[in-house]
């Protein structure tokens, strides 16, 4: 099994989550089999690691404290996270610091492009922290990275996880405007849970984000994603399906959120395989071209061959 990350600081370092030090520490349900991952073991994971590391770029695999580490580091995949790795939301479902972040690195995306060419990705996820100090939220570097990536790594296809750019006009356009393969931004729970779960974000600006990037670029794939086991019903999460399709939303991810630390939300539920499976064959009979369900879901894990089933499904669709 994968053990989460440690999120205990040393004396001498900032605190990771220092808005969330205060808080009332949270029940720690135990995980069901079905959580366990193998741990990593094999010479691929340290080369994947090695090559981010001496690139200097840092993964919401690790900041995230994903489960699938092992697996995707051990087949070369990496997410990586651009505009430094700390945010300025505190979302208590998350596990990236929060605080003030550093000034924008000018070199990182060649960097990322360099590290991307080196590991040889057929499909690469991009993704940051929410960068709400700066004016356009970080759309043009986002733009910069997908620039780079291209020109070091032609055949490599991209996804960008984008924040909502919430109060920043003309963002979205900047990195449309890029042309990502897939535009992505997770909607993450459902509207009734956003103020204790996603301070900050709004659930209508999200989904008119996505279908502003459905009608801004109609070849883009479209994609977001939810967690259950926050609290929320099963009703809620069919009318979030029904809300996402609204946008167009072409790609809908659903996994089972875990608990960072103590000091973040507690987990209301493990859903059993079971009713992810059922998640899955409802969001498909709505009109979803592709739909990943299970507990581990996360929303770039096993994305190139997912981006591969998403074009398969389009083309499929055009002559139905």
């Amino acid at each position: 099994m994968v053990t989460l990350l440690n999120t205990v600081d040393t004396p001498s370092k900032r605190p990771r989550h220092p808005e969330k030090a205060r808080l009332p520490d949270t029940p720690v349900m135990r995980k069901p089999a079905w959580i366990r991952v193998k741990a990593p073991g094999n010479n691929t994971f340290d080369g994947t690691r090695e090559t981010l590391r001496r690139h200097g770029l840092h993964t919401v695999c690790e900041e995230a404290a994903c489960p699938n580490i092992g697996e995707c580091w051990s087949k070369r995949h990496a997410t990586v996270m651009i505009m430094g790795d700390v945010c300025t939301r505190a979302c208590a479902f998350c596990n990236v610091a929060t605080g003030k972040p550093a000034h924008l690195d000018p070199d990182e995306p060649e960097r990322t492009a360099g590290a991307i060419a080196e590991l040889g990705l057929t499909h690469v996820v991009v993704t940051s922290v929410d960068r709400d100090d700066l004016a356009d939220g970080g759309a043009a570097h986002f733009a910069r990275t997908i620039t780079a990536i291209r020109e070091a790594a032609p055949e490599t296809t991209i996804e960008v996880l984008t924040p909502d750019f919430m109060r920043k006009e003309g963002a979205l356009e900047i990195v449309l405007d890029a042309r990502p393969d897939v535009f992505n931004h997770n909607i993450e729970t459902v509207p009734s849970l956003y103020r204790r779960i996603r301070p900050g974000a709004d659930f209508s600006h999200s989904t008119w984000l996505l279908k502003e990037a459905k009608r801004l670029d109609p070849a883009v794939f479209t994609k977001s994603g939810i967690m259950v086991g926050l609290g929320e019903t099963d009703d809620e999460v069919e009318s979030v399906m029904d809300d996402l399709r609204s946008a167009d939303v072409d790609f809908l991810t659903i996994g089972q959120y875990l608990q960072p630390t103590r000091k973040h939300a507690a987990v209301d539920r493990f859903v059993t395989p079971e009713r992810f499976a059922d998640y899955k064959r409802i969001a498909e009979a709505k009109g979803f071209l592709l739909v990943a369900s299970t507990p581990l879901t996360r929303s770039s894990y096993h994305a190139a061959e997912d981006f591969e089933q998403l074009k398969a499904a389009r083309l499929a669709s055009l002559h139905s």
